[in-house]
């Protein structure tokens, strides 16, 4: 354990040195993040701004709500969300396809209430029943949650489940909705159920059953800082932030 901090000690002093280089033009940094990186990012971005004096001011919004404001014509110099939707913000102008990083990958995972009965999710037959005895069912509009949905179409259980089913509203985790009593199990990116208070994670989907999203930071075609917002993702993505990103519930990009 010891050998492993001072690596990692290391690594961090490596990456300070490098952003060093820019803390003379130092720059505010605007981001626009989905939620499902929000606990390692604000772990990470102090250390970045500690060693490259660059200020970051982060609005973070469901991945929804996210891809409305840029396509109204919102501008910010850095947006991460799922890689899906960076694709298709590249592809409509907004982000500069060569500033594309991908920083972290996340599963989906499953939860109840604290103290609640945990049902047996340990495969796919075993999570079948399960939803299929639950009462209330939550999910989220973004990409775990459309993931759910056509898991239950392949499931052939969709029709059945429809009544049970509520979506949490864009940037409101699902684990609220747990806490609240509002559905009995909830399914979301693993790095977005895990900080919420009041709630029991069970794990993983299945493997069988499993979607690893990745999710990438773009520089903004519109950026006042692009070039302070290159070296922000850059370091999010490097392997001085890999522990962190572990340690949240994600894997390194």
């Amino acid at each position: 354990m010891r050998t492993r901090l001072i690596g990692l000690a290391i690594a961090m002093l490596a990456a300070s040195l490098f952003l060093a280089v820019d803390a003379a033009l130092a720059d505010e940094i605007r981001v626009m993040s989905s939620g499902a990186f929000k606990q390692a990012y604000l772990e990470l971005v102090p250390e970045f701004e500690k060693a490259s004096g660059h200020k970051v001011v982060t609005t973070f919004v469901g991945g929804v709500d996210l891809m409305r404001r840029m396509k109204a014509g919102e501008s910010v110099d850095l947006v991460i969300l799922a890689a899906s939707s960076l694709d298709d913000l590249i592809q409509l102008g907004k982000v500069d396809p060569d500033s594309r990083v991908d920083v972290a990958r996340s599963g989906v995972g499953v939860a109840v209430r604290a103290g609640a009965p945990r049902p047996d999710i340990s495969s796919g037959d075993a999570l079948k029943q399960a939803l299929l005895a639950a009462k209330s069912i939550g999910y989220s509009t973004g990409a775990s949650g459309a993931h759910l949905a056509a898991l239950f179409q392949r499931m052939g259980i969709a029709e059945e489940l429809r009544p049970k089913i509520k979506q949490a509203p864009p940037g409101v985790p699902v684990g609220n909705l747990i806490v609240r009593g509002e559905v009995e199990i909830g399914f979301q990116q693993i790095s977005e159920l895990l900080p919420v208070a009041g709630i029991d994670f069970l794990g993983p989907l299945p493997q069988e059953m499993q979607q690893s999203t990745v999710f990438a930071g773009g520089v903004h075609t519109g950026a006042k800082a692009p070039a302070a917002a290159r070296t922000l993702v850059q370091f999010l993505a490097s392997p001085a932030s890999a522990p962190v990103i572990w340690k949240n519930g994600m894997e390194p990009g």
